[in-house]
């Protein structure tokens, strides 16, 4: 069974009727990396045991994934970054840390965002690996380009139909994302690969209102917070492909406009970039912690 070598597993209560299964390992001053879709906490693994010789890694499967509990879609705040962001804050807290560093990639950097925005004394630093805020996020989505993310319109659909498609093709859905986004396939092996399809396989409706929270209530959070000029306090810093020149947007202009501290990169690899460039994400976090 895929696992981080050397970390240890524990479900946390976060909310209630809802615990997260975190794995952590290392010592030192905190740090909670969030993953993305389609994967679960194992996307970390390099990063993570690199990290933890200095650093306390904490590394959950977010609400909705992996083996995190999955509560009910009752309403659009269920799934909102906001709901999800407090449960890696009362995670953390619940391991002993108020105040921590976090980093995300894709879903889980829209979490670290919201995070960073709703809860400015608990993460010291902040990282986020190739995603825009929703509100910038559907903002450039627009004409023939934005086929590239047919994902994202079939999910924000009313529950029902989405659900049903992805089910009925559960596999070969979650699998396209690792085929098409991975510029390495060697960066996922077979048992990886194998740990993330069951995990989506498990996991349909709530990933799916995961997403539709995308479209509709984590906009209107963004919108209120650019409308009261609420920003990142915190240093930050963002990786990305180099998804602006693709579809025709300033990539640093946009988180230029959410944070101060920020420093903006390109990186050259495949969208699962802490598996296809562990070196090259490690470095650039351990330099977070330096600012």
């Amino acid at each position: 069974m895929a696992a981080i070598p050397g970390f240890a597993h524990h479900r946390i209560p976060v909310a209630e009727g809802v615990s997260l299964n975190a794995a952590v390992g290392g010592s030192g001053a905190p740090i909670v990396l969030l993953h993305g879709f389609p994967q679960t906490h194992l996307m970390w693994r390099h990063v993570a045991a690199d990290l933890a010789a200095d650093h306390t890694v904490i590394c959950p499967d977010l609400r909705g994934y992996g083996d995190s509990d999955k509560p009910a879609e009752t309403g659009p705040e269920v799934y909102s970054k906001r709901t999800m962001a407090a449960d890696i804050v009362a995670l953390a807290r619940a391991l002993g840390y108020d105040r921590f560093a976090l980093a995300g990639h894709d879903r889980g950097a829209l979490v670290a965002f919201r995070a960073g925005l709703d809860h400015p004394d608990a993460v010291a630093h902040l990282a986020c690996l190739d995603v825009l805020p929703p509100l910038d996020m559907w903002g450039v989505m627009r004409g023939v380009s934005a086929a590239v993310g047919f994902h994202l319109y079939l999910m924000a659909q009313p529950p029902g139909l989405p659900e049903r498609m992805i089910a009925a093709s559960a596999d070969e859905f979650f699998g396209h994302f690792l085929d098409l986004w991975t510029g390495d396939p060697q960066a996922v092996p077979a048992d990886v690969r194998a740990a993330y399809l069951a995990a989506c396989r498990n996991a349909v409706p709530s990933i799916v209102a995961d997403y539709r929270a995308s479209a509709g209530i984590d906009v209107a959070h963004d919108e209120a917070d650019r409308a009261s000029g609420n920003r990142l306090r915190m240093p930050v810093t963002v990786l990305q492909q180099d998804w602006g020149a693709a579809l025709g947007y300033d990539a640093a202009a946009l988180w230029r406009a959410w944070a101060s501290d920020l420093h903006h990169d390109t990186v050259t690899c495949g969208h699962f970039m802490a598996e296809e460039a562990p070196a090259e994400i490690t470095k650039a976090l351990r330099d977070l912690l330096t600012r």
